[in-house]
């Protein structure tokens, strides 16, 4: 009786009266839920539920679009080549990934089967739409100040709609999300480039993650925002 009774309070209680392990328990109770969600087609196809993780009390959340081989394989975001490269630039920005929130705009891969093997593609807008709820919660329990997101169609979920990378690229925003939302490149978009056109696009990334790292630390004198 005094566990369910404990249970219905962490449940019913404001993210912001959430202590940092209440945090996690809510935290992996979503993703509980989120690893049985049929709501589209995508989970037909997946290996595994790319949730999300990180630091449950992160001023600052990095958000992808989502999933690719290696995170479906493994369940964790941004892993393989692009995590590193990740891990790079927050590492050259005195980051590490205890002191962010990683997600994405989907939690499944989005994959395609093309001459026998299953290919990445660009989710649809149905199942953005499916998974949104996913986000939604996970940036309402983590509410971070800063949103930093990596590519363009996250950028077009979180900042606004037909976002155009090569000219809004880190500009800031306001979005429902958090008061602070900029777009960066995605560390896969990087590595599909060679000599100069890489090591600037790299060098943009390591610019604006700094950018971010300075407007969490002017973003900490302001009230944080809540979703709903």
């Amino acid at each position: 009786m005094a566990e369910s009774k404990a249970i219905l309070e962490l449940q019913t209680k404001a993210p912001d009266e959430l202590t940092s392990e209440e945090k996690i328990v809510r935290i992996g109770q979503l993703a509980e839920r989120a690893s049985i969600c049929v709501a589209c087609g995508l989970s037909r196809t997946r290996s595994h539920v790319v949730f999300g993780e990180g630091n449950p009390n992160a001023p600052l959340m990095l958000i992808g679009e989502g999933p690719g081989q290696n995170e479906d394989s493994t369940g964790r975001p941004f892993v393989g080549r692009s995590g590193v490269l990740l891990d790079e630039c927050l590492k050259e920005n005195g980051i590490t990934r205890k002191h962010v929130y990683l997600a994405n705009v989907i939690r499944c891969r989005a994959c395609v089967m093309e001459n026998g093997r299953l290919q990445n593609r660009p989710p649809t807008p149905e199942e953005t739409k499916a998974c949104a709820p996913w986000l939604d919660q996970t940036i309402q329990l983590v509410q971070p100040r800063v949103i930093l997101c990596l590519g363009a169609p996250s950028a077009a979920s979180i900042i606004h709609k037909g976002f155009k990378m090569t000219q809004e690229r880190g500009q800031w925003f306001e979005s429902r999300y958090a008061r602070y939302a900029m777009a960066a490149w995605h560390p896969a978009y990087i590595l599909r480039l060679q000599g100069e056109a890489y090591e600037a696009a790299r060098r943009d990334l390591v610019n604006d993650i700094a950018n971010a790292r300075l407007k969490v630390i002017s973003a900490k004198k302001e009230p944080k925002m809540t979703l709903f």
